[in-house]
């Protein structure tokens, strides 16, 4: 895997994403976010990147060594934060209970590491590496918007999809700003994480999503421009 990854970090990152789009798409269409499976699964891709990614020394690399230190600079996570809480702006509602809705909390968690690490992390830093920021910025956030193509694989319905791959766009150009402005991907863990776990614990109507799709989409721009000024 090393020598895959000297040789192009591009392809090694290509190669973390389909493997992860492939998987993810026949765990969660034959078994669901609530299954245990669904979350070994998810716990092997886990394993995988942070094993790497400590034998290789490359946590620094990928904003793995913390906050900033002087969190005065970064107030800008803040409204971030509040943004990813949009979930649950239509109300509360659990989508599980019991275990099921343990397992389906982890199993969200670990997909707001797993996406960060493979399309901020890997991909964004090889294609920074090999050209012009904005390029590298530009490809990592629509091919994370691209990747939710995948939950049409899965009974989605094909308007549900694209707006979700519009809101999934959004939000990759907002976290790919954080961790280029900051240094830190751990933010952009968090946040990616809240907005995932809290799906299953809000209402989840129509006009809630409508709301805050319609409410990512511009504060996503405002953010960017504002974090690149």
């Amino acid at each position: 895997m090393k020598k895959f990854y000297e040789k192009n970090e591009v392809l090694f990152a290509v190669a973390w994403i389909v493997a992860y789009c492939v998987a993810m798409s026949a765990l969660k269409g034959n078994f669901g976010y609530a299954s245990v499976w669904m979350l070994l699964g998810l716990i092997v891709f886990t394993a995988g990147i942070t094993a790497f990614v400590l034998i290789n020394k490359l946590k620094e690399k990928y904003g793995l060594n913390g906050f900033p230190k002087d969190m005065k600079k970064y107030l800008f996570f803040i409204p971030m934060f509040v943004l990813a809480t949009g979930n649950l702006w239509d109300g509360f509602s659990l989508s599980y209970s019991g275990v099921e809705l343990l397992i389906a909390t982890l199993s969200m968690i670990l997909v707001g590491y797993v996406e960060e690490m493979i399309f901020r992390g890997f991909l964004f830093k090889a294609m920074l590496g090999n050209g012009k920021a904005i390029t590298a910025i530009i490809v990592s956030s629509v091919t994370f918007g691209i990747g939710h193509i995948i939950n049409l694989l899965t009974g989605q319905a094909g308007f549900e999809t694209v707006m979700q791959v519009i809101f999934a766009i959004a939000w990759g150009f907002l976290l790919t700003m954080v961790f280029y402005k900051s240094g830190s991907l751990i933010p952009c863990i968090i946040a990616h994480a809240m907005i995932d776990a809290l799906s299953l614990y809000g209402a989840d109507t129509d006009l809630g999503g409508w709301i805050y799709i319609g409410v990512s989409i511009p504060v996503s721009i405002v953010y960017c421009i504002y974090l690149e000024k």
